[in-house]
């Protein structure tokens, strides 16, 4: 009895089913052969890489972001043409990243007037809330954003052509209509192309191609979601309206001569002719037969 068994453990060992290191003991698992590097390398926190509640894709597109230079396209636009998953899955991920306070998307104002988006991609989620450490830089200047209203709220005033013949209508319709092949967000309700065509029209009339009509409408758009595609092309038709074509002077068509009527000498018929001439048309061909073809040399 007292004797004890060597062959048992002191104690019992607990082997819990979520011990990474558990296979260990078998033989399997991973291992690793590592190279130090000295250039081109990003340091990520296991916590975002081994994180519990991240997807694989939110976990691997966290740790491209963090990778990137400051100032790199992190927009889902840029995201969807560096890699194959497509803009549906990347939004989904990025808005996994910001959940869990691994990004933050902030919109900025620029000098002059343009709203973006900023990414900050942060690799301490708990911190990202911090103040920034005193760097000797002045801090960015932030304008706040006007707060939104909930109500509806009227479009923008458009120029007004000079003329509302259908065809020039018909044309700014029709390019209106055709916005959202080049921009699915530029998808207009009937009410706000009936609101928009005049000024579209007032750009038609004074010489723009519907292409360069086009082009000003759908160049530059910003990368967020627009909420009001109507409102902010009713301010592109307004804001960037070009000059009327210049003057030209309409070339005055020269009116034919009108001569004085008279009577002619030889049959009293009364015609039009130059001072010079007494007799008809007729009269003179008369006077002047048209020669015979065996006389002709």
């Amino acid at each position: 009895m007292g004797t004890q068994n060597p062959s048992a453990p002191p104690r019992a060992e607990s082997a819990l089913a979520d011990n990474p290191t558990r296979t260990r003991r078998h033989g399997g698992g991973i291992t690793h052969e590592n190279t130090r590097h000295t250039t081109r390398f990003v340091v990520i926190g296991n916590h975002l890489v081994q994180h519990k509640e991240l997807s694989l894709l939110a976990i691997g597109l966290g740790c491209h972001l963090q990778s990137l230079p400051t100032g790199a396209g992190a927009d889902i636009k840029s995201l969807a043409a560096r890699f194959p998953e497509g803009p549906t899955r990347i939004a989904a991920a990025l808005r996994e990243l910001e959940a869990h306070g691994y990004l933050r998307r902030e919109r900025h104002r620029t000098e002059t007037g343009r709203i973006v988006t900023r990414t900050v991609s942060c690799n301490q989620p708990h911190a990202s809330r911090r103040e920034p450490a005193d760097t000797g830089c002045p801090p960015a200047k932030r304008t706040p954003l006007p707060p939104r209203r909930t109500g509806h709220k009227a479009l923008p005033a458009v120029p007004q052509p000079s003329s509302t013949a259908p065809a020039l209508l018909q044309t700014a319709l029709d390019l209106l209509a055709t916005l959202r092949r080049h921009d699915p967000r530029l998808l207009l309700s009937a009410t706000d192309t009936a609101h928009l065509v005049p000024g579209v029209a007032a750009w038609l009339e004074r010489d723009v191609t519907p292409g360069a009509v086009r082009h000003a409408l759908t160049t530059g758009l910003p990368d967020e979601p627009l909420h009001r595609p109507a409102a902010l092309l009713a301010h592109r038709l307004t804001d960037r309206l070009p000059p009327p074509p210049p003057f030209r002077t309409p070339s005055a068509a020269v009116p034919p001569p009108r001569h004085p009527l008279q009577n002619c000498e030889g049959c009293d018929r009364g015609f039009r002719a130059p001072g010079t001439e007494s007799h008809c048309r007729d009269c003179r061909e008369s006077r002047c037969p048209t020669p015979s073809a065996s006389s002709r040399p």
